[in-house]
């Protein structure tokens, strides 16, 4: 039985999808590492850049990297390492990342 998690020091990244592109030429990739129960957990990460985005359920835990998200009600938190922060399904957010960010995700 494996107790330590692989986390990838290169994940593969895609440019996002233009129609969410509000500024620069952004990437980003996740990869999964594990389950527990019904939750995914993985890394994700996304380099410099301004994106839209529609959430699904999810707590996430900066690793790395530094960022805005702004949400649709006007409050904004700011990312850097060791962040946790609570994303519910449906929400719209934009992202500002200014060092590309990378994070843990439970989803």
């Amino acid at each position: 039985m494996d107790h330590e998690l692989a986390v990838p020091e290169v994940l593969p990244l895609e440019p996002l999808d233009p129609g969410h592109i509000i500024e620069g030429n952004p990437a980003a990739g996740s990869v999964p590492l594990t389950t527990l129960a019904d939750l995914e957990i993985g890394v994700w990460e996304m380099t410099p850049g301004v994106c839209s985005d529609v959430e699904a359920d999810e707590v996430f835990v900066v690793l790395s990297g530094s960022a805005t998200v702004q949400f649709e009600d006007g409050s904004a938190v700011e990312l850097h390492p060791g962040s946790v922060v609570r994303l519910h399904q449906g929400e719209h957010t934009t992202w500002t990342v200014r060092e590309t960010l990378r994070k843990i995700y439970l989803s």
